[in-house]
């Protein structure tokens, strides 16, 4: 043990160091690099998003919250029922949909039972019925035909159909 004139060594106590001086400069910078970096990612690879609407109900409420993933698109190509996030009205409004049927392809809708390529689609996430009709299409080059889940609604409140495939805007995360 040491005495109050005596220094410390090693083997006799722990020294406890002061905390270092911190340069407020690079702290600053490292929080700036951080917060731009946060701002481009969620501006265009993970987006969050708000659901608000009914359309893809039970697979996703109507009041939720999911991510999008942007840059899907421009690494894969869309699958047949693949939810997929459209932009609607501009950079701020999206929807959530389903992908059914590709150009080339033709759809029809008899009392609600959805038939592509005169075969009927099995769709397991359609959990609630419907009475809608469509005459048998063909869906055009460079579009795609997509719809929601909820088919409960009126058709002609439902945003879906033929729909400019340069809108798929990404996929949701969950």
């Amino acid at each position: 043990m040491t005495t109050p004139n005596e220094t410390p060594n090693e083997e006799s106590s722990t020294f406890v160091r002061p905390p270092k001086h911190r340069d407020w400069r690079i702290v600053c910078i490292r929080i700036g690099i951080i917060a731009a970096a946060t701002v481009l990612i969620c501006l265009f690879v993970f987006r969050p998003m708000v659901i608000n609407g009914a359309s893809m109900m039970p697979t996703y409420s109507s009041r939720g919250f999911t991510f999008a993933f942007l840059p899907y698109f421009s690494l894969y190509d869309p699958q047949r029922q693949q939810i997929v996030i459209l932009s609607h009205a501009g950079f701020n409004t999206f929807l959530l949909k389903r992908v059914l049927a590709f150009p080339g392809e033709t759809v029809e809708i008899r009392n609600g039972v959805l038939y592509v390529n005169g075969r009927k689609l099995d769709e397991p996430y359609v959990k609630y019925g419907c009475n809608w009709n469509l005459n048998r299409c063909e869906v055009p080059q460079g579009k795609i035909f997509v719809l929601g889940d909820n088919r409960s609604m009126p058709m002609r409140e439902h945003m879906g159909g033929m729909i400019d495939r340069s809108r798929l805007a990404g996929v949701p995360v969950w």
